[in-house]
């Protein structure tokens, strides 16, 4: 059997991460590989050539460990022009007895999809999140039921062709094939999310390097997504221009000393940094850095809280915020985000593969896992943390979704 193969091309590093089936049903991941992205910013390619340079290499280092080559990937893609549409579509069931079967479910999802889109714009993922079948709201999977008129709901996430096209070329480029592209907010949402918090209502927000994406869940099913232009590189900038010192230092101050909350640090504490062009290092206020760094991130904050505002389901998170990725990891980056959103708040790490733990156990990768779990949903296997529509939706339906899923 081949293996599932998932490809994170982020704005700060490009992840390859093989996997293979277990005894159990599960995934084990069996390789990793990751370098620094060179041709991509803010999720969308710049230099095509540096990007298939970055895939290659990240490739063959997954390949290595893994002991077995690779040609199909599953591609994360996200970036500003990446926008999302709740839909409504309505049909009268055609059946004998108002019957309703997976042809109506098909039909239904086909009318809701049926939104005016721009030419410079393609469909990523057609999503049904209910359906109500004669005014009875709430509906899973109405394939069965009677009915006389059916409803569907569901959300539709769009790009710009360009963006996509690049990466493909970029995929292909590296000699590797694409079999589908994945929002990214979706895969990191499969590889850290709960049921329960699907279902009570809760916000991902994955803090990459070159964007923020969020996506907002209820009732277990996505309501809102989007893709914030800020991330872990703004706040690296913000450093090495306010205290005049190389990138790749600010960067490693960032990691190593830094803190999302001022009040957290002690103001009499020194680091030393790097100055730019070989001068000496100089001492530098922790407090100092803290109090740069808190300000871009409750920036970032406050976006997606407006971001989030769009959605009616804001005010019923019971569930919290879930952060992730690279951002997730700074010191005190949950007390910050329990203060603007003023909710509960946790780190999210990825779950349903096992194999290598210090990966696993790591938010930088959960996007990568989660793009694992959606490979292996493409196969006919019914996935682990999806919502529960898709626990029972009929093998026509799931392979007229698979085209967009």
């Amino acid at each position: 059997m081949r293996p599932y193969v998932g490809l994170d091309l982020g704005s700060t590093k490009t992840v390859a991460v093989v996997a293979e089936p277990d005894e159990t049903g599960g995934l084990k991941l069996i390789g990793i590989g990751q370098v620094p992205s060179t041709g991509i910013r803010q999720g969308v390619v710049v230099n095509l050539e540096e990007t298939a340079r970055s895939i290659r290499i990240a490739v063959a280092e997954a390949e290595r460990m893994a002991g077995t080559p690779v040609r199909e990937v599953v591609v994360g893609i996200a970036g500003e022009h990446v926008r999302s549409v709740n839909s409504r579509g309505v049909i009268a069931v055609s059946r004998e007895g108002a019957e309703i079967g997976a042809d109506d479910v098909t039909r239904v999802v086909e009318a809701a999809r049926a939104v005016a889109i721009p030419g410079d714009r393609q469909v990523f993922h057609v999503i049904p999140q209910e359906f109500v079948v004669d005014d009875q709201a709430g509906i899973q999977n109405p394939v069965g039921m009677s009915g006389v008129r059916l409803e569907a709901e569901v959300h539709i996430v769009t790009g710009a062709v360009a963006s996509a096209r690049n990466l493909e070329k970029a995929v292909r480029a590296a000699g590797l094939k694409p079999v589908a592209l994945v929002l990214e907010p979706l895969a990191s949402a499969q590889s850290v999310l709960t049921h329960d918090e699907r279902d009570l209502g809760c916000l991902l927000i994955d803090m990459g390097g070159g964007t923020t994406d969020l996506s907002l869940y209820y009732d277990g099913a996505i309501r809102h997504s989007a893709v914030i232009g800020l991330g872990g590189s703004n706040v690296t900038h913000d450093l090495a221009v306010g205290l005049h010192c190389p990138v790749n230092a600010a960067e490693e101050l960032k990691i190593t000393h830094g803190c999302a909350v001022a009040s957290l640090v002690d103001q009499h504490e020194t680091v030393d940094v790097a100055g730019v062009g070989g001068r000496d290092p100089k001492p530098v206020s922790r407090h100092l850095v803290a109090s740069m760094i808190e300000a871009r991130v409750e920036e970032v904050f406050t976006l997606v809280f407006r971001e989030a505002k769009k959605n009616l389901f804001t005010d019923l998170m019971a569930g919290g915020v879930i952060l992730t990725g690279g951002g997730a990891d700074l010191d005190g980056v949950e007390t910050l985000a329990e203060r603007i959103f003023e909710m509960p708040v946790r780190v999210g790490r990825p779950t349903g593969v096992s194999g290598i733990r210090e990966s696993l156990d790591d938010p930088r990768y959960a996007t990568a896992m989660g793009l694992l779990l959606h490979a292996r949903d493409r196969n006919g296997h019914d996935p682990v943390e999806e919502p529960r529509l898709f626990h029972r939706v009929s093998q026509p339906v799931r392979k007229w979704l698979g085209e967009f899923f």
